[in-house]
């Protein structure tokens, strides 16, 4: 016998459980429509029986209520198979490009903005610009030699002169020269989609090293 902390009967001095769950019973089924149709067969006058036509619309009635619940079953199961496709058909997407539709940063004066650039091809040489909103170049980074591939950048909110600028937000452009000697640009928030994944519904895409909701994404090229 179970015995409590304090040398009671837990089963003398337990809550009861009760049971609060309510079935939905605010529309009829198939089952309840032909158990009704059956009583009222078995419970009718004898001398004054249901009429034909009655009990024949009756059973229409019930033909038409099955054949709607197996539509909307059906809809149902459909829509499920076609959201699951969609899910999964992002998939085919891993390995292009991700384009999030801007390329701006948000500036705290006196603090550093992190960002992320793509460089689709292998860098000979080039720079990272920051542009105010008026489309002048207030600050430049040196990008190095590097393969091609997503790279970090830490901006201290300086300008060329070392000066520091107001808070704001400012954009980010990239020109950089290949091995080959091609002149080439990028900028911020175009991506290659590394891996997709599901969570709570949701479908995420990883673009440089965070993952963001698909609807983030304006255009996959």
């Amino acid at each position: 016998m179970a015995i409590t902390s304090i040398g009671q009967d837990a089963a003398l001095y337990a809550e009861p459980v009760v049971d609060t769950s309510v079935e939905d019973r605010t529309s009829l089924t198939n089952d309840d429509f032909m158990t009704l149709l059956l009583v009222e067969l078995q419970n009718q006058d004898p001398t004054e029986p249901t009429d034909t036509e009655q009990i024949l619309t009756q059973t229409s009635q019930l033909a038409t209520l099955e054949a709607t619940d197996n539509t909307n079953q059906a809809l149902a199961d459909l829509a499920a198979s076609l959201s699951a496709s969609n899910d999964f058909s992002t998939i085919s997407a891993i390995g292009k490009t991700a384009d999030l539709g801007s390329n701006a940063i948000v500036l705290e004066e006196g603090s550093v903005s992190s960002f992320e650039v793509y460089f689709p091809d292998d860098v000979e040489y080039g720079t990272v610009e920051l542009l105010d909103s008026e489309g002048s170049i207030v600050s430049t980074m040196d990008v190095g030699t590097n393969p091609s591939g997503v790279y970090q950048f830490d901006w201290d909110g300086t300008d060329s002169s070392g000066n520091a600028l107001e808070s704001g937000v400012y954009y980010v452009t990239a020109s950089y020269t290949n091995p080959e000697g091609d002149n080439l640009t990028t900028r911020l928030g175009a991506y290659p989609i590394e891996s997709v994944r599901f969570e709570d519904g949701q479908t995420l895409v990883k673009v440089g090293s965070s993952y963001v909701p698909l609807e983030n994404i304006v255009e996959v090229y």
